[in-house]
């Protein structure tokens, strides 16, 4: 990992990256790449399009925040692949770092959170699934600054 410095000017100008909601699987993503492991993550396109947000662009850098909102990391896109939820490869389930070894495993851990009360609020789609088909976002990124506090 680099260690690009940012200042707090810098820091500002960035988008937030948020990982789940608050709490303990925010807290186990964040953790996850900070020391590395997880290099990928899944979104909905369908969440991207109610939240009226771009997708993800590689070359694209964010803060991640921790549950505490504190800005704990900056991360890197490095790439953006718009897939069908059945075409997700075991190459990205594993770079999630969640330690799945299934891309089965990984689709219903998934379709947990998916089908959360707290995303079905977030998407104000009380009766919201996935199948097959729905397009799911793919994206790689790279850890390019730790900004916790040394020692």
């Amino acid at each position: 990992m680099t260690t690009d410095s940012a200042s707090p000017e810098d820091l500002a100008s960035l988008p937030k990256a948020e990982f789940a909601f608050p709490g303990p699987l925010r807290d186990q993503l964040v953790a996850a790449i900070l020391d590395g492991s997880k290099t990928s993550t899944t979104g909905l396109l369908v969440d991207y399009e109610h939240e009226g947000e771009p997708l993800p662009e590689a070359g694209s850098r964010s803060v991640v925040v921790d549950s505490d909102d504190r800005p704990v990391g900056v991360i890197e896109v490095t790439d953006v692949r718009v897939v069908p939820l059945a075409q997700v490869a075991l190459a990205h389930a594993v770079d999630e770092g969640e330690g799945y070894t299934g891309v089965a495993e990984w689709r219903a851990g998934h379709e947990r959170f998916w089908h959360s009360e707290e995303m079905r609020a977030a998407l104000e789609d009380p009766g919201f699934t996935v199948d097959d088909t729905t397009p799911t976002v793919l994206e790689r990124f790279r850890l390019v600054a730790d900004l916790r506090p040394a020692g």
